[in-house]
């Protein structure tokens, strides 16, 4: 067997005993309070009806024009991201605006190219879209 041969057998003899050394140590805690934590479940299941589930707050109200940028749209607005025009800049706008702004929210809430619809916004409302898109074009 050749020298490297030799050291790599060496080296993964090694990293089993590593290893085995590592798993034994951890399981020489043998009480009941190590044996909980290493066999309690990771998540729970509840059928409909048997426990309340927490839900993400609902909106009380429209959100601002600039919440739902700065939470939905910002990501590729402000880098450019997929082509996406930076927000304030009115030469990305331009040839957008040309086509008129039914357009311009239509192709924001339905998606366009690279734009899933509504920006990934699925609870914002139409008029939360346009209100994005004014405050994109007012920055």
């Amino acid at each position: 067997m050749s020298a490297k041969g030799i050291f790599l057998r060496r080296l993964a003899v090694s990293a089993v005993t590593a290893l085995s050394l590592v798993s034994a140590v951890h399981a020489a805690d043998m009480s009941e309070e190590a044996i909980a934590e290493r066999i309690a479940p990771v998540g729970s299941v509840y059928l409909e009806g048997e426990a309340p589930v927490e839900t993400a707050a609902v909106p009380s109200g429209p959100r601002a024009g600039d919440a739902v940028y700065n939470t939905y749209c910002m990501a590729c607005h402000s880098t450019g991201a997929a082509g996406a025009p930076k927000a304030g800049d009115a030469a990305a706008w331009e040839p957008r605006l040309a086509q008129g702004k039914d357009t311009l929210v239509s192709h924001a809430i339905n998606g366009f190219n690279g734009m899933p619809a509504k920006g990934t916004c699925m609870d914002c409302s139409d008029d939360e879209i346009v209100a994005a898109i004014d405050h994109m074009l007012s920055l």
